[in-house]
C-alpha cells in the first residue's frame, strides 16, 4: 500500500544494506517498518515463509502490537531503504487509516492461515495420530491463552 508511504514524509529514511537483519527472531525493540524500495524475506527458524519487495509494506507490526517478541526474522535480501518508526503504537494510534490497513493485513493472514490449517487437519484425519497438533493450533487460534483471563 503505497498510500502508507505518504503517512512517512518527513520522516528519515534508513538504508540496510543486502544480508541486514532488520528485525530479528525473539528480538522485542518494538519497531515498525515501512518498506520504501529493495527485498525482504520473513524467516522463522531458518526457514523462509515470506518474502517482501511491494513499496509501503509494513513489517514488525505483530510483535508492536502484541507486545511480545518478534516471531520472525525480517533479513534484506538486497539494498533496502525503510523508515524505521520507533514508536509503533503512536504512529499506528495516530493513524486510523493505516491501522485499518494492518488490522486488515493482520485478519487476512489469520484467515489463510486458518485456512491452511484446516486443510491439513482434513488431510490428515484418519490418517496419523501424531499430527493432533493441529487441532490443538486450531483451539489456540480460536480461543488463545490469555494471561488476564483466569483460568477455571
Amino acid at each position: 500500500m503505497s498510500d502508507i508511504l505518504d503517512y512517512c514524509k518527513g520522516r528519515v529514511a534508513h538504508t540496510f544494506r543486502a544480508g541486514h537483519v532488520l528485525i530479528r527472531e525473539g528480538g522485542q525493540d518494538g519497531k515498525l517498518f515501512v518498506l520504501i524500495d529493495g527485498q525482504v524475506e520473513v524467516l522463522r527458524q531458518d526457514t523462509q515463509v515470506s518474502y517482501i519487495d511491494e513499496p509501503g509494506s509494513i513489517f514488525g507490526e505483530m510483535a508492536a502490537l502484541l507486545d511480545m517478541p518478534s516471531s520472525a526474522t525480517v533479513k534484506a535480501l538486497s539494498t533496502v531503504k525503510a523508515y524505521v518508526i520507533d514508536d509503533a503504537l503512536g504512529f499506528l494510534g495516530g493513524q486510523p487509516e493505516i491501522a485499518l490497513y494492518v488490522a486488515t493485513l493482520l485478519a487476512r493472514r489469520l484467515y489463510y492461515t486458518t485456512s491452511y490449517l484446516v486443510d491439513l487437519q482434513q488431510q490428515s484425519q484418519g490418517k496419523r495420530e501424531d499430527l493432533d497438533l493441529v487441532d490443538k493450533i486450531l483451539a489456540q487460534l480460536v480461543e488463545p491463552d490469555d494471561p488476564k483471563r483466569k483460568k477455571k
